[in-house]
């Protein structure tokens, strides 16, 4: 398991160059703002297989704690540029969820909301093809994506060629030669792009994001292809229900980052996090939002009450909207509920977690 360094030592990140690299898909709760902490989906980011039995009987008693944000810190992974959120929330008395005079919720992620118009941010995602992650080749631009984001090329030049510098979410910088040529014509990355590979271990699959703002700098942004584990996964799910492991291995890489989605959060701090929760006093959660498998563990509070107002039935026809990975559109994936229970035994006995099975 490979720790993250304190957050102290990280750099914030502009909550528009964030928001650019996670997708507008992800909701990330505001300061202030009241929201539902759910330990079971935390559990499922740990870097390890976390047996239920190891938390005390308060914390397993609670599957599902009020509580408000107190901070929110936009971060980036120092070793995989993935961009993630550290969270400081303090539980809220259930007897007093709905009564407290809780502050009014800043309406922000660092400043989201209320955006200004001259700090507008112009993105452009790209999935990466075999051949713009071959270490001696080039990148292949789309054409919106140089016409919106990098700087006007000289068309009357032969051929049309510029040197862009785009910044990184660590604050590095990144020359690349941008060239207009070929048969027929297109936008390349050619000299600095193979560097830029190599450094961050780019592969097909992953996607770089290009942005710009109005003052026309331009920075670029990663997101890695997760390569799901089915067989983790079962066990995973099979622990958090009680029902144990079974034969299946779990193994989880000790250095690095794995595409899995594992190993980044060290089961320890998940323990912690749940059992100080549960005692009602103030945790501290990372969450990576683009992580596949994961689903969110801290909700807001009126998206919780709302959906457990809903008498759900097998039967019921539900759907749920997706952000592609190059953000060019919004899928919305329709199914049938199969299966709306919650469990009487157990462990997690009345937890909402995953309550609903859904085939498509």
């Amino acid at each position: 398991m490979r720790p993250l360094p304190p957050s102290s030592d990280l750099r914030r990140l502009d909550h528009r160059i964030w928001r650019a690299c996670a997708g507008s898909s992800v909701h990330i709760p505001t300061v202030n703002s009241r929201v539902y902490y759910f330990p079971q989906g935390h559990l499922e980011q740990s870097s390890s297989s976390v047996s239920h039995s190891l938390l005390s009987p308060l914390a397993r008693s609670r599957p599902s704690i009020p509580c408000q944000i107190s901070a929110v810190q936009l971060l980036a992974d120092p070793v995989t540029d993935e961009v993630y959120t550290k969270l400081l929330l303090f539980p809220i008395d259930p007897s007093l969820n709905h009564s407290l005079p809780l502050l009014e919720p800043s309406g922000r992620l660092g400043r989201e909301g209320g955006d200004d118009d001259e700090d507008e941010i112009v993105a452009f995602a790209k999935i990466l093809t075999p051949s713009d992650a071959n270490n001696g080749g080039g990148f292949s631009v789309p054409r919106f994506c140089a016409d919106s984001i990098f700087p006007p090329l000289n068309y009357q030049a032969d051929p049309p060629v510029q040197t862009i510098t785009v910044t990184d979410i660590h604050g590095i910088s990144w020359d690349f030669r941008h060239i207009y040529r070929g048969t027929p014509r297109r936008h390349l990355l050619t000299t600095g792009w193979s560097k830029f590979v190599n450094h961050k271990n780019l592969i097909a699959g992953d996607t770089v994001v290009f942005m710009r703002n109005l003052a026309g700098e331009m920075f670029i942004g990663v997101r890695r292809a997760v390569r799901s584990n089915n067989g983790e996964d079962c066990a995973r799910w099979r622990e958090q229900i009680g029902c144990g492991t079974g034969d299946v291995k779990i193994n989880v890489k000790e250095e690095g980052f794995s595409r899995s989605g594992r190993g980044r959060v060290s089961h320890k701090a998940v323990m912690e996090a749940i059992e100080r929760a549960a005692q009602g006093l103030p945790f501290e959660v990372v969450y990576y939002p683009r992580s596949v498998w994961y689903s969110d563990f801290v909700v807001r509070a009126e998206v919780v009450e709302r959906a457990l107002n809903v008498f759900w039935t097998a039967g019921m026809r539900v759907k749920m909207s997706m952000e592609t990975e190059d953000l060019s559109r919004t899928t919305c994936f329709q199914g049938t509920i199969s299966s709306a229970a919650v469990p009487d035994c157990g462990p997690w006995r009345g937890s909402p977690w995953r309550m609903l099975q859904v085939y498509i």
